[in-house]
């Protein structure tokens, strides 16, 4: 039904990821020519967005005005039955609010409700804006590294904690998590819920890969366990990794909590800051209403593509690797090469001719490994696959 094998030309589209990565590669690694280099770096896909969505945008577009618009109640209803039908979480529709991507959203939290000089925790490795954002804002941020166990993340809580006691006022929570792909558990997020409550910190839920989670797991979605409404929680929720749409720029902030909301909405007047777009409220609509069957085939052809990429790398000498429990990237440890991260950076770029992240892009906690994106077609991830192997001879 669907035919996510069918290669795409994406150069030359305006794309980061197959274009603009080309003068990065030049200025951080003194690559002098990218042009055949395999890109499976930042997170979008390189599958077409599903074709209702597609519709949508060209059935606005058919009407030739493009004035002021809002958010309809029929998006904001798309929005909380997707989330109630795909993981039995009601949300309250007036407690939505837009933002043009998480991180944006990100950003207007921690300036909301923070000063110069707060501490802002994290737990790492972790997506690079988790430490990015607060530094820019002076900020400072925290760190405590999840422990690795068998090849996948826990929590350290007793460091947690005691970051909190130290007077931490916001912790920013990756679920699921990325680069690591981890599914939190209801006891790990009742735990963690507990210690915000306890030490009065602000939770900050970027749950922006929640919809792409593979068989055996389920995401939680922190707002629905225990004593959460006794804690100060946001919860940044998108469309845009699910349906390959990131450069609509659509996200949602759910604010239960009245006075973080009316603070949310102060700073939204502050700074002139409207909804989503007329385009974007439309993609939005039609893939949270229509999008289901899309998402479903898409998750199986990325968990093919996993087994694949698990199976052909860990029969290399010194590679070690997991399939994760959601997303659409893998998180590899090449530790057992001896390779320092810059020789495995010169090797994949240079003998490999392939691009993939470098862990301590995630913080140095990532020092080490790999992040891959196999969403992707199947012949694209089999090039990769060897393009890895070259570098490894």
């Amino acid at each position: 039904m669907y035919n996510f094998d069918e290669l795409f030309d994406r150069k030359n589209t305006g794309s980061l990821k197959w274009d603009q990565f080309k003068e990065r590669l030049k200025l951080q690694y003194n690559v002098e020519d990218a042009s055949d280099i395999l890109p499976m770096w930042v997170a979008d896909m390189d599958f077409a967005i599903p074709q209702v969505v597609s519709d949508a945008i060209k059935e606005r577009l058919d009407h030739p005005i493009f004035g002021y618009s809002y958010v309809s109640d029929e998006c904001k209803n798309a929005i909380v039955a997707w989330f109630e039908r795909r993981h039995s979480w009601h949300i309250d529709p007036n407690t939505l609010m837009f933002h043009q991507g998480v991180v944006p959203a990100l950003g207007t939290i921690i300036e909301t409700f923070t000063k110069p000089g707060d501490k802002i925790c994290i737990s790492t490795p972790v997506y690079p804006a988790f430490f990015s954002i607060p530094k820019a804002q002076d900020r400072k941020v925290v760190e405590c590294d999840l422990v690795l166990d068998n090849h996948s993340m826990k929590f350290d809580f007793t460091a947690l904690e005691e970051q909190f006691r130290d007077g931490v006022k916001v912790y920013v929570l990756c679920s699921p998590h990325n680069p690591g792909g981890v599914v939190w558990t209801r006891e790990d997020l009742e735990q963690l819920v507990q210690l915000c409550i306890q030490y009065d910190v602000l939770l900050i839920s970027d749950e922006i890969h929640a919809d792409i989670v593979f068989d055996g797991y389920k995401h939680i979605p922190t707002l629905t366990v225990k004593d959460a409404e006794k804690a100060k929680i946001i919860t940044c929720i998108a469309p845009t990794k699910t349906f390959n749409i990131a450069g609509v720029h659509a996200a949602i902030m759910v604010v239960p909590d009245k006075e973080l909301r009316a603070k949310l909405n102060a700073d939204k007047l502050a700074h002139g800051r409207d909804d989503l777009n007329v385009l974007a409220a439309a993609a939005v609509k039609a893939a949270y209403e229509k999008g289901d069957d899309w998402v479903d085939a898409m998750i199986a052809y990325v968990s093919s593509n996993m087994d694949v990429v698990v199976e052909e790398l860990n029969k290399l000498d010194g590679i070690k690797v997991s399939k994760p429990q959601s997303t659409y990237l893998i998180w590899i440890d090449y530790r057992g090469t001896g390779f320092s991260e810059s020789e495995m950076m010169h090797r994949l770029l240079e003998k490999g001719k392939l691009a993939i992240e470098p862990g301590t892009k995630y913080s140095e906690a990532g020092r080490g490994f790999l992040r891959m994106n196999v969403a992707c077609p199947l012949e694209t991830v089999k090039d990769g696959i060897e393009r890895f192997k070259k570098a490894l001879v």
